[in-house]
């Protein structure tokens, strides 16, 4: 089964300038993004049947990922005005 990605340019289509910059001139949010990425990859892994695991542990990864998708929105905001962004 195939399932696809949650990359963030779907998810801030209006932000994706403002993503690329701050993620080229911000390390740290470079590295959220870097993790967000990780981590979104593996769960498609296990929702995919490639790679198993418990649907606790899937369940916890998911509201891991809610969590860095906020805190990703949240930098933008800050750094680039309230623009819609999720």
């Amino acid at each position: 089964m195939h399932v696809d990605t949650h990359p963030l340019s779907k998810d801030f289509p209006e932000m994706s300038e403002a993503l690329q910059r701050l993620r080229q001139t911000d390390a740290g949010f470079s590295r959220l993004i870097e993790s967000y990425e990780v981590l979104d990859k593996r769960i498609c892994r296990v929702e995919g049947g490639t790679e198993n695991m418990d649907d606790l542990q899937l369940s916890a990864l998911k509201q891991e990922r809610v969590v860095m998708k906020d805190d990703i929105a949240r930098q933008l905001r800050k750094a680039f005005g309230n623009a819609r962004t999720g």
